[in-house]
C-alpha cells in the first residue's frame, strides 16, 4: 500500500455481495515489520472502500473538453483496441512519440523492461522528484544508499544522526529499530529545520536552514580531519584516498587518476591499475602492493617528472576553509554546536569500536580475523536530496560516513541486496538516437548510471534524445530521470512534440508536479490546429484524482488487496542487513468492478503490440497473465533468475536462482509471502571487498563483474565531464551555452553552493525558506480520502515559528498569504517552536481541489487545506534567456525545498478559505455512491 511494503494479515468476513475486509494487522512473522502496523497499514479498510474507487475503463466523450470531467464507460476490449491501435502506429513510425512516466508504482522493472521492449526512451519512475540524489550521491561514492539499498545499524550503534528525514520514510522498520536503539541507551541527534515525527523524540534537535546541510557535512569533515579523527587505516585499504591524482596543469589528463601501465587492470572495464606513493620506500607503487602503505598527504614528483598529489590531500584543501565558523554563517548552527558534534561523532567512532569475532577475507587475498565496526550510524532522506545542490551535499555526508570508516561494518551504514554494486552501477543509458528504431526494443535500458561522457543520451550536437532531457548535458546522472519535465517540455515540444503520455499512479495534476496551476493549463492548452499539444493523454490509477479530469482515457487499477504484485530483487526489495528479502501480494479481495491491475494491462498491451519478450518466436503471446509473467519471465533465456528469488526450480528447493518453478505463488503464499535469504556470518560485512560474499554476488547476478568496489572520496568520473567541458577531453562534447555550467558543477570533490532558486531570488524580498514534508499517517495523495485517516489530517496548516509570525503580523490560527516570485496561496496559519526561524512549512498533499477524490466540494480539504506547489517553479530563468529545470544540475533532482517566500496577514474581508480555488470536479461514472450515513466498523460489524 505505501513504500515501506510491511507484512500484513488481511481478515475476512463473507459479506451480501462476497468477502469483505473486517480489518488488517501487522503480520508478526514478516522481517520488516515484524507485526507492527502503522495508521495506514490498519486503515486500509477505508483505502479499499473508498467512494472515490474508479471502477471500469472511461473515455473522454467526443467534442467534449479535458477538465468538464465528461465520459463514457467502454469495455476493456475497446479500452485494449484503442491503446494498442494508437501505440502499434508510434511504434512502427517514431517510438519516442509514446512515453511512460510512472509514479511510487514498486514495479519499476516491469515498467522499464516495457519502454525498453516497446523501444521508447521516455520512461522514468518518481525517483526524479523524490529523492534520486540521494541515491546517485550515495551510489556514486560508496556503491549504495539509504532506504531500499542500506541503512543505519541501530542494533549496535552509540550514536544516530539523523539529517532532513521525514516521519513517513521507513516508517515502522525504523520506528522499531530507534525504539530498541534508545532502550538500550542509545544517543540520538536530529538535525532537521522541523521538529515532528522521528525528531521530535531524539535526544537532541539541531535546526538547521534548508538547503544548507552541504555546509555542516563538509564542515564536519573539516574538524574531523583537524582532529585525526578518521579511521586511516581504513580510508587508506577501502577508499580512494591514496590513489594518486595527476596534478599536470597542462595535461589534458589533469585531475585524473594516474595509472600503472604494468599494473593489475582487475577488470579490463573497470581498470584497477592505480599508483600508491609507498610511504616505506618513497616510490610509486601499485596500489594494494604486499607490504606497501599510501601516503594519504604530500605532494609527489613521479619518475617521469609529473606532479601527483594523494586524492586524500585534496580532500583535506578542499575542507581547509570549512571552518565552523563559516558553516554557521550559512546554516544557522553556532559554531560551538559543530564542534561539539564533530568531537562527539569521532570520539565515538574511535573509542566506542565494536569488534565481531567473525573471520572473513578481502578481494586483495588478506585475512581479517574479526569484524570492526565504529558505531556511529547516520540516515538521511529527501530533506537532504531535494535541493539543486542536494548531490554534492549527499556526498559530502557519505564521504564523511567513509572518514570514520562506518561503511558496511557493525554499528554503522550497512548495505541491503542486490548493493553494493559497481561504483557507478554497469548498467548505461542508451548512447544516441539511433538506439530508437521503429519495430526495435531499445538498444539499452532507459534509465542507467552514466560513468563518462561518452555514456551520455545525446544526438550529434549534444542535444538531449529524451523528452525529460535527462542523461543530457543539462543533467548528465539524472539516473532516475526528470518526471517533473515531462509535461512542460512535452507541452512546448521541447526537444519535440510528442503524441501519447500515459501516466500511471502520478497525480501530475496537482500534488506530484510543480507549478501546478500552470501546468493545469499545459494539459489542456492546444496547437493552431486545435489538436492538443498533448494529443493522448492515458491515466491509470485505482482513485479518482485532479488528474483523471484531463485524461482522455482512463484506466481502473485495482487496490493492493485485489491483485498479485512482487517486490523483487530486480526492482527495489526489503531486504535486509544480513541477505537479499523479496516478497509478494497475493489478492485477498476480487477486483471490484472492471478494475485490472496495471501490471496486468502491461502484459496484455504487450503481448498485442508483440513485444519480443512477451512473445514466442512465432508471435504468439508467451504469458498468460502477469502471475504467469512473474514464473517465467527470465533476465535470459535459461539465466536462472526471475522477478523472484524465492523458491525457485521446479521443485521449489532452490534460491536466487534456478528455472521456473510453477507453484511459485503459492509457495510465498505458504510463507507469509515473503523469501529471506540470509547469508552466512563472513559474507555479511564490508561486501565492497569481501571474497566471499563477491564471489557469490557475482554467481548470483547480483554483480556482473567481481572486483572491488573501492570508495570514491574523489571522483574522476565526475572530473570527467569537466574535462569534457573544458575541451580537454576527446569524444561528446556540451553545446557551447552549457560548458560553463557542467565544468562548475563536475567538480570531483563535493562542496557547497546555494540552491540555484535561492542565487535566481531576491532573498530580502521573500526571506524565508518553504518546505514540505508527508505526515506519517498518508502516503502521498492516495490516502487524504481514507475516511479514517482524515480524522487525522482533514486539513493543513502554514506552520511558522512564533517570532516569525509576529514581526509578519500573522496571528496563530489566522488567514494569510505565503507568496513566492512564482505565485501566491492563501492559507491559515499555526506557529510552533518546533520549526526554525527562517522556516515554514506545511503536510504536502493534504489539501485537494474541490471534488476530487469523492470529497464534497465544500470539504475541509478544500476549503482550509492548500498545496504549497502552486508556489513552486518546475523551471528557473537563465540569464541569457529561456528557462532551465528548477532540478539539481548533476542529476536533474526536482529542487522541492528551494522556494523562498514572504507571509503576510490576510485582509479582514477575505474569504475564509484557500486560494487558488478550482472548479468542483463533478463525479465518475461507475464511482460508489456513498451511503447517506456514515459508515463503520466496529468489532466486526458493519454499520
Amino acid at each position: 500500500m505505501c513504500a515501506c511494503r510491511c507484512g500484513i494479515r488481511v481478515h475476512l468476513r463473507e459479506g451480501p455481495n462476497g468477502p469483505e475486509v473486517r480489518y488488517i494487522e501487522g503480520n508478526p512473522e514478516h522481517p520488516l515489520n515484524q507485526g507492527v502496523i502503522c495508521a495506514k497499514g490498519s486503515s486500509g479498510i477505508m483505502k479499499q472502500y473508498s467512494p472515490a474507487r474508479l471502477t471500469q475503463p472511461l473515455l473522454r466523450r467526443p467534442g467534449t473538453e479535458r477538465g468538464a470531467v465528461q465520459y463514457d464507460a467502454i469495455p476493456w476490449e475497446q479500452a485494449f483496441a484503442i491503446l494498442t491501435e494508437r501505440l502499434a502506429k508510434i511504434r512502427a513510425t517514431d517510438p519516442k512519440k509514446f512515453a511512460l512516466f510512472t509514479g511510487r508504482d514498486q514495479m519499476q522493472a516491469l515498467t522499464g523492461l516495457f519502454a525498453r521492449q516497446f523501444g521508447t526512451p521516455n520512461y522514468a519512475a518518481h525517483g526524479g522528484f523524490c529523492s534520486v540524489n540521494m541515491a546517485a550521491g550515495m551510489i556514486y561514492t560508496i556503491g549504495g544508499s539509504f532506504w531500499e539499498f542500506g541503512g543505519p545499524d541501530l542494533d549496535r550503534a552509540k550514536l544516530f544522526v539523523m539529517i532532513g528525514t521525514a516521519e513517513d520514510h521507513h516508517s515502522n522498520p525504523l520506528k522499531i529499530a530507534i525504539s530498541k536503539f534508545k532502550r538500550a541507551g542509545g544517543r540520538f541527534v536530529s538535525i532537521n529545520p522541523v521538529r515532528t515525527g522521528y525528531s521530535a523524540i531524539a535526544d537532541e534537535w539541531v535546526p538547521i536552514r534548508p538547503g544548507t546541510d552541504g555546509a555542516l557535512l563538509l564542515a564536519l569533515i573539516h574538524e574531523i580531519v583537524a582532529l585525526g579523527l578518521y579511521d586511516r587505516d581504513f580510508i587508506a585499504r577501502y577508499t580512494n584516498a591514496g590513489q594518486l591524482v595527476n596534478q599536470d596543469a597542462a595535461s589534458d589528463a589533469f585531475g585524473m587518476m594516474l595509472r600503472n601501465p604494468d599494473g593489475d587492470v582487475v577488470n579490463p572495464l573497470r581498470p584497477h591499475n592505480f599508483y600508491w606513493w609507498d610511504r616505506h620506500t618513497g616510490k610509486p607503487v601499485a596500489d594494494h602492493t604486499e607490504g606497501a602503505d599510501p601516503a594519504l598527504l604530500g605532494r609527489f614528483t613521479m619518475p617521469d617528472g609529473t606532479p601527483a598529489v594523494p586524492a586524500f590531500q585534496l580532500l583535506v584543501d578542499r575542507v581547509k576553509d570549512c571552518t565552523p565558523e563559516w558553516a554557521a554563517e550559512i546554516t544557522g548552527i553556532p559554531a560551538a554546536t559543530i564542534r561539539r558534534l564533530a568531537h562527539e561523532i569521532g570520539i565515538t567512532a574511535r573509542d566506542q569500536r565494536i569488534e565481531l569475532p567473525i573471520a572473513w577475507t578481502d578481494c586483495w587475498g588478506q585475512r581479517h580475523k574479526s569484524v570492526i565496526g565504529r558505531p556511529v550510524a547516520f540516515h538521511a532522506m529527501r530533506g537532504l536530496a531535494a535541493h539543486s545542490n542536494g548531490f554534492h551535499t549527499i556526498r559530502s555526508l557519505a564521504i564523511l560516513m567513509s572518514l570514520l570508516g562506518t561503511i558496511d561494518r557493525p554499528g554503522g551504514f550497512r548495505h541491503k541486496a542486490p548493493y553494493p554494486r559497481a561504483v557507478p552501477p554497469n548498467a548505461r543509458p542508451p548512447k544516441g538516437p539511433q538506439a530508437v528504431q521503429p519495430n526495435k526494443p531499445l538498444d539499452g535500458a532507459p534509465l542507467g548510471w552514466p560513468e563518462s561522457p561518452d555514456d551520455l543520451f545525446v544526438d550529434e550536437r549534444g542535444e538531449p534524445v529524451r523528452i525529460d532531457k535527462g542523461f543530457s548535458w543539462e543533467h548528465p546522472l539524472s539516473a532516475h530521470g526528470l518526471m517533473h519535465n515531462v509535461i512542460t517540455n512535452a507541452w512546448r515540444g521541447d526537444p519535440y512534440p510528442i503524441d501519447t503520455l500515459l501516466i500511471f499512479m502520478a497525480n501530475m495534476a496537482w500534488n506530484s508536479t510543480m507549478n501546478t496551476s500552470e501546468v493545469r493549463k499545459m494539459l489542456n492548452d492546444k496547437r493552431p490546429d486545435g489538436e492538443y499539444k498533448i494529443p493522448f493523454l492515458v491515466v491509470c490509477d485505482a482513485f479518482q484524482s485532479e488528474m483523471t479530469a484531463f485524461a482522455d482515457l482512463i484506466l481502473p487499477d485495482t487496490t493492493y488487496l485485489e491483485r498479485h504484485d512482487c517486490m523483487s530483487i530486480l526492482d527495489r526489495p526489503i531486504s535486509e542487513f544480513d541477505g537479499p528479502v523479496d516478497a509478494v501480494r497475493v489478492p485477498v479481495l476480487p477486483p471490484l468492478g472492471q478494475c485490472k491491475p496495471f501490471q496486468e494491462v502491461l502484459v496484455e498491451l504487450a503481448s498485442r503490440l508483440k513485444l519480443p519478450a512477451f512473445t514466442n518466436v512465432d508471435g504468439s503471446r508467451r504469458f498468460k497473465d502477469y502471475p504467469d509473467f512473474i514464473v517465467h519471465y527470465e533476465t535470459a533465456p535459461g539465466s536462472g533468475i526471475g522477478f523472484l528469488a524465492g523458491w525457485r526450480g521446479k521443485d521449489g528447493s532452490q534460491s536466487m536462482r534456478g528455472e521456473p518453478n510453477p507453484r511459485q505463488w503459492e509457495m510465498y503464499a505458504q510463507n507469509h509471502c515473503v523469501h529471506h535469504h540470509v547469508l552466512p556470518p563472513e559474507a555479511q560485512y564490508m561486501r565492497n571487498w569481501n571474497r566471499d560474499y563477491m564471489a557469490w554476488a557475482q554467481k548470483n547476478g547480483l554483480r556482473r563483474d567481481n572486483d572491488p568496489i573501492v570508495i570514491h572520496l574523489y571522483s574522476e568520473f565526475l572530473h570527467s565531464f569537466r574535462l569534457a567541458a573544458q575541451g580537454k577531453r576527446a569524444g561528446k562534447q556540451p553545446p557551447a551555452r552549457l560548458r560553463e555550467r557542467v565544468a562548475t558543477y563536475f567538480d570531483a570533490l563535493p562542496f557547497w553552493y546555494a540552491p540555484l532558486e535561492q542565487q535566481a531570488t531576491d532573498t530580502q524580498k521573500y526571506p524565508l525558506n518553504a518546505v514540505t514534508q508527508r505526515p506519517m499517517a498518508m502516503y502521498h495523495s492516495w490516502d487524504s480520502q481514507n475516511a479514517w485517516l482524515r480524522q487525522i489530517h482533514t486539513h493543513n496548516y502554514l506552520y511558522v515559528n512564533p517570532a516569525t509570525a509576529r514581526s509578519a503580523g500573522v496571528a496563530d490560527g489566522g488567514w494569510m498569504w505565503v507568496e513566492s516570485p512564482w505565485g501566491k496561496v492563501r492559507c491559515m496559519c499555526r506557529t510552533s517552536e518546533a520549526v526554525e526561524p527562517g522556516t515554514v512549512w506545511t503536510w504536502n498533499a493534504i489539501g485537494k481541489s474541490a471534488g476530487a477524490w469523492s470529497l464534497a466540494d465544500d470539504a475541509n480539504e478544500s476549503r482550509r487545506g492548500f498545496l504549497l506547489n502552486h508556489l513552486i517553479r518546475e523551471e528557473l530563468p537563465v540569464a541569457q534567456g529561456g528557462a532551465v529545470s528548477n532540478s539539481d544540475p548533476i542529476t536533474g533532482q526536482a529542487a522541492w525545498y528551494d522556494v523562498r517566500v514572504r507571509i503576510y496577514p490576510a485582509q479582514p474581508d477575505e474569504p475564509a478559505a484557500t486560494w487558488p480555488q478550482f472548479e468542483p470536479m463533478p463525479r465518475l461514472p461507475g464511482m460508489p455512491i456513498e451511503p447517506p450515513k456514515a459508515r463503520a466498523w466496529m468489532a466486526g460489524g458493519k454499520k
